[in-house]
């Protein structure tokens, strides 16, 4: 099986982008991260592609006049670059159904809570949220992306309790933890051909490639 051509799309810190490069680097996941796209000139990304000498490519979304010209420079990019597999790693643009479509069942995204709760929100505004309503567990998701914001089939969950003396700093940073070890664990699927979607739920074939329980 041929190794899986990853891109990331980032616009800020970029840990989720440094853990991905890493586990792609372990031989057992069959894929390679062979591009950063970012939309923001001076993320501090860019700085982790350096030090892991991974190609960057920035695209401003400032210098399109409307989404689609955008979009379009995205897409170009990552077909030159024959991307196989797209991570969005806190990249702060919402995709319309021009790119989604584009890579259909090839985007996977990843959001700091147990989704479909907390859906549609951003950052540090999610653990505020989960605070505020009181739950008693909380975690992150990896999944496809769909043309509804955080709707598409989930692919893993890893999650933790809500203790309570947590801030929503506190929580990000154990969330964080956990984003690092489900976007390798689900990346991994997808690059040994472990993942099939039938409507909105994703099944995860064994090893041998026969269904999951």
């Amino acid at each position: 099986m041929s190794r899986v051509s990853i891109a990331v799309l980032a616009s800020g810190r970029g840990t989720n982008f440094e853990a991905l490069v890493h586990a792609a680097r372990r031989p057992d996941l069959n894929g390679e991260v062979r591009l950063l796209v970012v939309n923001i000139a001076d993320a501090p990304v860019l700085r982790h592609a350096e030090a892991e000498h991974v190609p960057a490519a920035i695209i401003p979304h400032r210098r399109f006049k409307t989404r689609a010209e955008f979009e379009q420079a995205l897409i170009a990019e990552l077909y030159h670059h024959n991307i196989n597999l797209v991570c969005l790693a806190g990249f702060m643009r919402i995709l319309s159904p021009v790119f989604v479509n584009a890579f259909e069942n090839h985007i996977m995204n990843i959001h700091p809570s147990l989704l479909p709760m907390f859906a549609g929100l951003q950052g540090m505004q999610v653990h505020e949220a989960v605070l505020a309503a009181g739950v008693k567990v909380t975690g992150c998701t990896v999944h496809f992306v769909s043309t509804d914001v955080d709707a598409g089939p989930i692919i893993v969950q890893r999650a933790i309790p809500v203790r309570d003396a947590d801030t929503a700093e506190s929580l990000a940073l154990r969330v964080l933890v956990e984003e690092h070890q489900a976007y390798a664990e689900a990346v991994k699927l997808f690059c040994t051909g472990r993942l099939h979607i039938e409507g909105k739920r994703v099944r995860i074939a064994n090893v041998g490639g026969s269904p999951g329980a």
